[in-house]
């Protein structure tokens, strides 16, 4: 009787899980300061909604790469968050931008279907995140 085995995930998928990891902590620093900021309530609270997701994306990268590697990740904060809130929501328009690139480009590397679509899940939500933070940029003038 053969058991059935997950597929092996590569070193660079671990890699990137840690890259991914450290950016999720990071946009959590940055997106409470940015909610302090905020000019309107409407913004904060939308700004700790998505906070929310990088939450619950941080706990899940977190546990994929313990049952990886069975260890906890050390995440670090990888990306400076700017003091003034237009620079702020700026850069967090492009860092979530490059993020659904980039998870897209995980989940197309990943053998586990599990992990597949987590990523694929994520990158909509960072894509979903990049859209509100253009739209605090645009609808301000």
């Amino acid at each position: 009787m053969q058991m059935y085995r997950q597929p092996m995930e590569s070193t660079s998928l671990i890699e990137d899980l840690r890259k991914a990891i450290n950016g999720e902590y990071s946009a959590i620093q940055c997106y409470e300061k940015l909610a302090k900021n905020a000019p309107t309530k409407a913004e904060r609270e939308q700004i700790l909604e998505i906070r929310q997701d990088e939450i619950n994306h941080f706990q899940t990268f977190s546990q994929i790469y313990v049952s990886l590697t069975g260890q906890q990740p050390k995440p670090e904060i990888t990306e400076e968050c700017p003091d003034d809130y237009r620079k702020g929501v700026r850069a967090s328009f492009v860092d979530e931008q490059e993020t659904t690139d980039f998870y897209l480009d995980i989940a197309d590397k990943a053998r586990t279907p599990y992990i597949r679509h987590v990523f694929k899940r994520a990158s909509a939500d960072e894509q979903n995140h990049a859209v509100w933070f253009l739209s605090f940029l645009t609808l301000r003038g």
